[in-house]
């Protein structure tokens, strides 16, 4: 996620952009959904930090609502370049509350992560058939 922020950054035709952003924008709602059905009703389960959990719920509906005016926009539009800097912003916070938060909490539990990785690649791989 990182490089494609930092190549739509780079780019300055309006269909390349819009490419980027649309690839961006479904990535990102692939990611969110198997979170939200898979991992953290797992980790609500397993860890005592529902503080935690539902901030990322939060953090995840703010990125799905610019995530939808992302997709209703076209890179003509004024702030079209706005939301998708300030989607990477939120996504790289994110990111890194799970990785210095979340996931270590999960390490510590008693979650089989093996087993819950499978199954959340499995739901990405038919998510991602869905979004082609």
């Amino acid at each position: 996620m990182k490089t494609w922020f930092k190549q739509y950054e780079k780019l300055d035709r309006e269909t390349e952009k819009e490419e980027l952003a649309r690839k961006i924008c479904a990535a990102l709602t692939v990611h969110a959904k198997i979170e939200e059905e898979i991992f953290y009703p797992a980790l609500r389960k397993s860890i005592d930090d529902d503080e935690l959990l539902d901030e990322a719920e939060v953090e995840h509906a703010s990125a799905k609502q610019l995530i939808a005016e992302i997709r209703s926009m076209s890179p003509k539009d004024h702030l079209f370049d706005a939301k998708v800097k300030v989607l990477g912003e939120y996504v790289m916070h994110h990111v890194q509350e799970e990785e210095q938060e979340m996931f270590p909490e999960a390490r510590k539990s008693e979650v089989d992560l093996d087993a819950l990785g499978i199954k959340l690649s499995k739901r990405k791989a038919e998510l991602m058939k869905k979004a082609a």
